[in-house]
């Protein structure tokens, strides 16, 4: 049983997300938390000038409020939105909270996967924690 589990949530696979959450309530361990985590990229130098902080602040808030629905009434689960390249920024952000365990998605591999990567695959990689990979 693990006392936290981290999911990271991708904003536009997000009809995954309430399978995760199944798989994992079925092994936290009581008491545990899990954490739903959303990174944004960060906005390229060459584009910033174009982006205002209000519009920045908007969309995190609109995904905290989307990860927040996703999360439903459960007091269990935490929500949370970073910043940076998310192969990395998910296993640090998991370091950061302790992760025992992190539930990536990953649909069924394409020959561009191949070539460039998948974030679940890099997170794989990565982690010090555990990570289950649970296809769509």
């Amino acid at each position: 049983m693990y006392k936290s589990v981290l999911i990271p949530v991708a904003i536009d696979h997000e009809e995954l997300v309430k399978e995760k959450i199944g798989t994992a309530r079925k092994v936290l361990a009581p008491g545990g938390k899990i954490t739903l985590l959303t990174v944004l990229e960060q906005i390229p130098g060459f584009t910033a000038e174009f982006v205002t902080v209000k519009s920045e602040n908007h969309l995190t808030d609109k995904i905290m409020g989307k990860l927040m629905s996703l999360a439903g009434e459960g007091s269990d689960i935490d929500c949370e939105v970073a910043t940076g390249k998310p192969g990395v920024r998910i296993t640090e952000f998991a370091h950061e909270i302790g992760a025992e365990l992190i539930i990536v998605g990953a649909h069924h591999p394409s020959a561009k996967d191949y070539f460039l990567g998948s974030t679940a695959a890099r997170v794989s990689r990565r982690a010090t924690c555990s990570v289950l990979v649970q296809r769509s």
